[in-house]
């Protein structure tokens, strides 16, 4: 029996390993995301089943040729970010680095793997493929503390999605990919006179390229500076006034916050507008403003207000207050905590004493012993490589290694929604 209790004294390992392919016995892709792949792997040395992210090394090159004169690299940089992130961590629902990979190939590090999969695959299993309430509170107070932990590291999420949040074999959630993560530093105070103060700003050619494409994409008569919500400005300091902001144009397009789109510096504001965005995916089954391309969703993002069809609830309450177009009105992590629809919390003990709605069916272990026939029958790298052959995210047509692959289990999923990440 699975013990659903969750480790709050995790203390971090003293040194992260670094594997090589022959330490690991790979059973089979997990799914891909915008630059990497995710495959179930055994450590044969310490018997743990993992979650081994891989990146093409191609790929990377590849992206980097094509902005050299603005990125200087910068590919890699967030591959290494996001790998000193996840070194850093020490928090139950967050992932804990357990190695590093490096060929002449891939790049890539291994996570805890999570048998329960991910949300999205979680709610399509749901009647009429939604959450009940209880789910929904549950979720969404392990979310807050996440996300929370994270804001006092000082670091921006900015992809909150059902994709990444994936189910512990205890039931616990954990919050996965740092790729789109930024750390924001500290201002000083003349800095927090400037209200779009921009931490590592790069000169105004390059931020008028990034922005510039997506602006227009949006536009359709509307000036970006009056497309949010037309609320009384609050000079009330919020949790973002200490620090900088920053001006990249990242995320999923159903879930970015208005202030990414427009292009007018963000903060952590950004993830509890999209932690609105889950709740009401979770209630509703969609998301609120998804239109039927990205200009139109973008559109909706800026201008319209969420349907929240049903009689008043707390949680359509908590969802309009996250979803407020305008960063400086949008709830903050206190008025969150504090709200009606989570009276009772402790949340100093709810990890302790709170027992998740589901717990997998399978452990870690019999997942793998499931696939074990399919281990180490294909080329990893190969594999990589051929996915992101074009270099710019998108997956190539079928090759012979994912047909090879695929027959194990037919586990290899492409990500739903559209991913961008513009710098």
């Amino acid at each position: 029996m699975i013990d659903h209790k969750i480790q709050l004294d995790r203390t971090p390992p003293q040194s992260i390993p670094t594997f090589d392919l022959d330490r690991l016995e790979i059973v089979t892709a997990l799914g891909r995301g915008a630059k990497g792949v995710v495959f179930l792997a055994r450590d044969k040395v310490k018997a743990d089943i993992l979650a081994l992210k891989l990146i093409s090394r191609d790929s990377v090159e590849k992206k980097n040729a094509k902005a050299v004169k603005n990125s200087n690299g910068n590919e890699y940089r967030r591959v290494s970010f996001e790998q000193e992130v996840l070194g850093t961590l020490n928090h139950p629902l967050l992932p804990r680095l357990r190695g590093v990979l490096a060929t002449d190939k891939v790049v890539g590090y291994a996570i805890d793997y999570c048998p329960g999969r991910d949300l999205h695959s979680l709610r399509k299993k749901q009647t009429e493929k939604m959450f009940s309430d209880d789910m929904i509170r549950f979720y969404a107070a392990e979310l807050v503390l996440a996300l929370e932990y994270l804001h006092n590291l000082g670091i921006v999420y900015r992809d909150l999605k059902p994709e990444n949040i994936m189910i512990q074999e205890n039931g616990h959630i954990m919050l996965v990919d740092f790729d789109l993560s930024t750390k924001l530093s500290t201002r000083s105070p003349e800095k927090s006179m400037a209200p779009n103060s921009v931490n590592q700003s790069p000169p105004d050619s390059v931020k008028k390229k990034r922005l510039f494409p997506f602006i227009r994409c949006c536009n359709s008569g509307i000036a970006p500076d009056d497309a949010a919500s037309q609320a009384s400005f609050n000079t009330d300091r919020t949790e973002s006034d200490s620090v900088e902001k920053s001006n990249s144009f990242v995320g999923t397009e159903e879930y970015v916050a208005p202030e990414i789109v427009s292009g007018k510096g963000h903060d952590f504001a950004v993830d509890w507008w999209s932690l609105g965005i889950v709740l009401h995916e979770m209630l509703y089954g969609t998301t609120p403003f998804r239109g039927l391309n990205r200009k139109e969703t973008f559109y909706r993002i800026l201008t319209k207000p969420p349907e929240l069809v049903g009689e008043p609830t707390p949680l359509r309450h908590l969802i309009r207050k996250l979803l407020e177009k305008d960063p400086k009105q949008r709830i903050t992590l206190e008025g969150i905590k504090g709200h009606d629809y989570f009276k009772g919390i402790d949340w100093d003990m709810i990890l302790r004493i709170q027992r998740p709605p589901y717990i997998p069916s399978h452990s870690e272990e019999e997942i793998a012993a499931e696939d074990k026939d399919g281990i180490n029958r294909f080329d990893v790298e190969l594999f990589v490589q051929e996915t992101f052959a074009n270099g710019d995210g998108e997956a190539n047509h079928v090759t012979d290694e994912s047909e090879k692959l695929n027959k194990n289990k037919g586990q290899f999923h492409r990500p739903e929604h559209n991913q961008f990440s513009v710098f």
